[in-house]
């Protein structure tokens, strides 16, 4: 190795132990974000309940415990709330929000949950959206709205079936569909403030037979306008 070699590699090495050292002050000196969605604490655990609203005009909920696949798999500060909205005509909608305590790992990249339960995701209709709320502002919140597809079998038939799958995170102060500006915005905020976003990832899945992903998505919409003024606390009321 060559004397130009041998000082670039001590300089390259040099920027990863600063950038390293930068790091680890920043997370030994940080503080925890305030959640963007409404919260109780849960009796006996350093967790919070996510509040999703029981009661919606013109459907029917039920609370839902985490899968104890999920709970397992994430960090033990995660916190949690899933609700399965219904209407009388058996239109079914499933909400969940995961919120991150101290720990990153609580949120992954969303597709993975997907996959991991057999639906193919077609990246082609897959696409960022907009969900138009009038509370507490009127404002346009930008959602990844994908569609998926999974194939199984009933009665020795082989049965098809098209998921929509809509999903955004929000902290105290923004949203974004998108995960790698939401950790952009972490990252910045960890070293510039140092602050660790408390991000909550918030789904809405429906599934639906093929060719009626576009009439199901219209229908999530209402439930997504109708329930998010009351679980999400941004943006803020104008006063």
């Amino acid at each position: 190795m060559n004397r130009q070699k041998i000082i670039l590699f001590l300089i390259v090495l040099g920027l990863i132990g600063a950038t390293a050292g930068v790091l680890a002050h920043a997370k030994s000196n940080q503080r925890l974000g305030a959640p963007g969605v409404k919260t109780a604490p849960l009796a006996g655990s350093q967790n919070l309940e996510v509040l999703l609203p029981a009661a919606l005009s013109g459907f029917k909920s039920e609370a839902l415990p985490q899968a104890d696949i999920v709970v397992n798999m994430l960090p033990q500060d995660t916190s949690y709330g899933q609700r399965l909205y219904t209407t009388d005509d058996g239109f079914q909608t499933l909400a969940n929000v995961v919120l991150m305590g101290s720990s990153r790992a609580s949120i992954h990249k969303p597709q993975v949950c997907l996959t991991a339960q057999g639906w193919t995701i077609n990246d082609a209709a897959s696409h960022v959206d907009q969900v138009h709320v009038e509370r507490p502002v009127p404002y346009d919140l930008p959602v990844m709205h994908l569609i998926a597809t999974k194939t199984g079998e009933m009665n020795g038939q082989k049965v098809t079936e098209q998921g929509v799958y809509v999903y955004w995170f929000v902290d105290a102060d923004r949203f974004t569909p998108s995960h790698a500006q939401r950790m952009l915005w972490m990252a910045h905020d960890v070293l510039f403030k140092s602050e660790l976003d408390r991000w909550a990832y918030v789904t809405f899945f429906s599934v639906c037979a093929p060719g009626q992903a576009d009439a199901t998505f219209e229908r999530m919409k209402k439930l997504i306008a109708a329930s998010v003024p009351e679980f999400q606390l941004v943006p803020k009321a104008v006063k």
